[in-house]
């Protein structure tokens, strides 16, 4: 059978990168992979994000978005069910920041995925700057998404306080607790690496950490139209122009509760991939993508977004 992993997290918290790093350490250990991005929205960023992976050891493919919940679970279970006949050592799901846990063990009870995939880790990232306060739908997605997971693994501990990240555990302990799921993580369900320090031994520890099937008081945040996502294309702005404008936005409460602005400008000096949030404003170079700016967020107001992108 195929081992199967998901690696879960809220909006930013640093899935993708967690992924390039551990499917690196797949490839360099001899195993064949296959990738399954299911992202917010139609387009998928993060995909893109990946494509240096791609060769004789790693394929890439996608859900996308921008349909319906019963549409994308079609969708969902249609291509595991084509990669399950690839031949991969294992698959990676990396779903969106807004996502029903269930979904994934749902899919693989049924007939033939039962058959041809077995479970091996869910992974939950933690951001280690992630806010204290957040509001009642996203605390249910940061307890719902950590619930099942074998592994809770803080990121972006370089960017934010000693004091910050050990405020991470009691915090999804909090959020579990408020959806009614009975689970509490102890310091052994957690860790707290950066991405240079990770050893053998980690990895080992990553590769085996399994997961759990929790419950809790279920809601239906794909349903939930708090969250939603505006996707802005053929922006042409300078580097500049979209740090500023990405600062502005996500500091204007009339904007809506903005998490994330993600996507990639073409500059003059190339390609750049911007990644924004509360914390951090980010402008990386990467050899190529599509130009694209999406803001994600609870109670989004486009005309005042769309005015901050286009001034």
């Amino acid at each position: 059978m195929v081992k199967i992993d998901l690696i879960t997290g809220f909006l930013g918290s640093g899935k993708t990168t967690f992924i390039k790093k551990y499917a690196k350490y797949l490839i360099d250990s001899g195993k064949n992979i296959g990738i399954l991005e299911n992202d917010y929205g139609a387009v998928n960023v993060d995909m893109m994000l990946l494509q240096d992976l791609m060769g004789d050891q790693c394929e890439l493919e996608m859900v996308s978005g921008g349909c319906d919940k019963d549409c994308h679970r079609r969708r969902f279970k249609t291509k595991l069910i084509a990669m399950g006949m690839c031949g991969y050592d294992r698959v990676i799901v990396e779903p969106s920041g807004i996502f029903d846990v269930d979904e994934f063990f749902d899919a693989l009870r049924e007939d033939p995925l039962d058959k041809w995939y077995e479970i091996g880790n869910v992974i939950a990232i933690a951001d280690a700057g992630l806010p204290e306060q957040m509001s009642k739908d996203a605390e249910y997605l940061l307890g719902s998404e950590a619930a099942d997971a074998g592994l809770v693994f803080v990121s972006k501990l370089d960017e934010s306080s000693k004091e910050q990240s050990d405020t991470i555990l009691p915090h999804i302990n909090r959020a579990m607790e408020s959806i009614s799921c009975t689970r509490k993580l102890s310091e052994e369900d957690v860790m707290k690496k950066k991405w240079d320090e990770l050893t053998n031994d980690d990895w080992n520890r990553i590769l085996t950490c399994g997961y759990h099937t929790e419950s809790w008081q279920k809601r239906d945040v794909e349903d939930d139209k708090s969250f939603s996502s505006l996707s802005f294309m053929n922006l042409p702005l300078t580097k500049e122009q979209i740090l500023n404008a990405a600062t502005q936005i996500l500091g204007d409460p009339s904007c809506g509760h903005v998490h994330r602005i993600k996507g990639f400008l073409e500059t003059p000096d190339g390609w750049f991939e911007l990644n924004a949030t509360a914390a951090q404003r980010q402008l990386n170079p990467i050899a190529n993508g599509q130009q694209i700016i999406i803001v994600i967020g609870e109670g989004l107001n486009k005309e005042k977004i769309e005015a901050y992108l286009q001034a």
